[in-house]
């Protein structure tokens, strides 16, 4: 490339040179062709084999969506805390169990300051 011509020079040049290169195709030679066809066949036909991966059991396929050994080590700690926590509360904590079974439904429907006058005998 010569330093002293312009743009416009620059660009004749190289639509005169892309014009060449569109004149002088080359052929393909016939063996390449070949290799190139047996290798896309060979490739079709390993596409068409079915997948060892989606033969997985399921509990590889599980396993593997919670994160590995690790992940499931985890989950299993954080349950088992989640079970200890519910089972021995700590004495600061009310116990729903309390709310659910010993109370009367009045009680919790005054407790919520809502009006309970439907609640009451029509006598």
């Amino acid at each position: 490339m010569n330093w002293g011509t312009t743009m416009t020079e620059d660009k004749d040049n190289l639509d005169l040179l892309f014009a060449q290169a569109r004149e002088k195709r080359p052929e393909l030679p016939d063996d390449l062709a070949v290799r190139i066809l047996t290798d896309a066949e060979t490739v079709r036909l390993e596409r068409r084999k079915p997948d060892e991966t989606k033969t997985n059991p399921l509990w590889t396929r599980v396993l593997a969506g919670l994160g590995g050994w690790q992940g499931m080590g985890g989950l299993v700690a954080a349950s088992m805390a989640g079970v200890w926590i519910g089972f021995s509360a700590p004495a600061f904590l009310p116990d729903p169990a309390n709310y659910i079974y010993a109370q009367d439904v009045s009680f919790v429907v005054a407790d919520l300051s809502l009006d309970t006058s439907f609640l009451e005998d029509a006598e």
